[in-house]
């Protein structure tokens, strides 16, 4: 139940930081800025002050990370208790699916030659 919660603020949160970057304005797009006039002359610098659009953006930047490592830990949970419940791991069942060496040919190993091959096995074919 709280995982759903957390993924529907994360949708949310991710939806909002993408909206107010594109309602933000660039540092560049005061045409007087380039001449050095305007923002450049300001009492902070030529950045200017944060404004509530940028403040508002950090903090649901904060809270997208903060939801993301939510989301990492529940996904942690859940795969050790999936691990823990009996299921095999994937590379124990490869290890076991495989024939036994002895039934596998050498690299590079030549095939027997039609004189060798018993007449028996030779009429089956």
């Amino acid at each position: 139940m709280l995982e759903n919660v957390i993924v529907v603020v994360h949708l949310l949160v991710a939806l909002g930081v993408v909206g107010l970057v594109l309602v933000q304005q660039g540092k560049g797009a005061d045409a007087g800025a380039s001449f050095g006039s305007g923002a450049s002359a300001t009492v902070f610098g030529s950045q200017g002050s944060a404004t509530f659009l940028s403040r508002l953006t950090a903090v649901l930047a904060t809270i997208f990370f903060v939801t993301s490592l939510g989301l990492g830990f529940y996904a942690k949970q859940k795969a050790d208790m999936i691990g823990a419940a009996g299921l095999p791991d994937p590379a124990v069942l490869e290890i076991q699916g495989k024939p036994a060496a002895e039934d596998v040919p050498a690299v590079g190993a030549q095939k027997p030659a039609a004189s060798d091959v018993p007449v028996a096995e030779v009429q089956k074919q």
